[in-house]
């Protein structure tokens, strides 16, 4: 027996058990339309669409836009209100300020497996579909990278980021408005967690405590907040929460990453030479750290596309800044409020 998504309810239906044999096989077998590289351009996932676009018919992959839409807590603008206005035909919306952790005091902390899946099934997407997470034309990159990483983090092997929709919306490729509509549920299955690619606090501490002593393993910590906040001359977007900077951690302010007009990422050049400007060394493990683990994401995909940085020694602090001045201790010392 199998399962069909029917009007966001699962209903059995029966296959031969040759039938399901063949079709397994043919999973495997029969060539993907794949995408170039994790970035995608505006004409790619055009094209991708024309060819693989989202149907509740056909049981074939499928190409899907998901919009990862968000804004700042102080920008007065959500990311749901940003989806109705302006939108990929057929994206589904992903929520960032829902698809969470419920238990953890933290915004936008990775969700468990289970809820993860059932976000995934809620918004009718299949694990062997090809998703291009995409941001907001009025910001450019800034919240789809997060997205990307978390489905990468819970093993969803085709996943990609568009780079972007500003120049989706530029190249007048379509686009449609208004309230959300329906899609039709369907299983997808609950993942495997890979903690390799998430920091923890504990983690992140012992890193600030053993820097520039003798024998550290040298531990990379690439913020991705403004300057100003990482000076801790400029105050947090979050009311009562101190700025400053992780001991020995280094300012990449996520916009150094981005062309200024375009808010697209850079060449993979470009990229390798902003890290080379500010000493990141690809030789030493790298933690990238943000305010609530957004932008973070945006550093770990520049390193990413960049090239020489091996994602074995990459990881993203998932609490990032709002965990970490809410957690250490003054008589700490691991709050730092100039350059260092």
């Amino acid at each position: 027996m199998a399962l069909l998504a029917v009007g966001g309810r699962f209903t059995r239906f029966g296959l031969s058990h040759r039938k399901v044999v063949a079709r397994t096989i043919d999973s495997f077998t029969t060539p993907r339309r794949s995408l170039s590289s994790y970035l995608v351009t505006p004409k790619e996932l055009h094209e991708a669409l024309k060819k693989n676009s989202p149907s509740p018919v056909s049981p074939d992959p499928r190409v899907i836009p998901l919009c990862a839409a968000w804004f700042l807590p102080t920008d007065g603008r959500t990311g749901i209100q940003s989806f109705r206005e302006l939108r990929i035909p057929k994206a589904r919306f992903f929520d960032l300020d829902k698809i969470v952790d419920e238990r953890s005091p933290y915004p936008h902390m990775l969700p468990d497996a289970r809820r993860f899946a059932a976000a995934m099934s809620e918004l009718g997407i299949r694990k062997d579909d090809t998703v291009v997470v995409y941001d907001t034309k009025e910001l450019g990159i800034f919240s789809a990278p997060r997205v990307g990483w978390t489905l990468k983090v819970f093993g969803h092997r085709n996943v990609h980021v568009l780079n972007n929709f500003r120049l989706w919306v530029d190249d007048g490729l379509p686009t449609e408005s208004g309230e959300l509509y329906s899609v039709d549920c369907c299983p997808y299955p609950i993942p495997e967690f890979d903690p390799s690619s998430v920091a923890s606090f504990e983690e992140v501490k012992e890193v600030a405590q053993d820097y520039n002593k003798e024998g550290a393993e040298g531990v990379q910590i690439l913020d991705a907040r403004s300057h100003g906040r990482f000076l801790g001359s400029d105050p947090e977007p979050r009311e009562g929460l101190s700025s400053g900077h992780i001991p020995g951690s280094i300012s990449i302010p996520f916009s150094m990453l981005l062309d200024p007009d375009t808010k697209a990422f850079l060449p993979p050049e470009k990229l390798r030479e902003v890290f080379k400007a500010k000493g990141v060394n690809a030789e030493k493990p790298i933690i990238s750290s943000c305010g609530t683990g957004v932008t973070a994401c945006v550093i770990e995909t520049g390193l990413d596309v960049s090239g020489g940085f091996v994602p074995e020694k990459r990881k993203v602090y998932d609490g990032s800044w709002t965990e970490w001045a809410q957690r250490v201790q003054p008589s700490d010392n691991l709050i730092r409020k100039t350059q260092s």
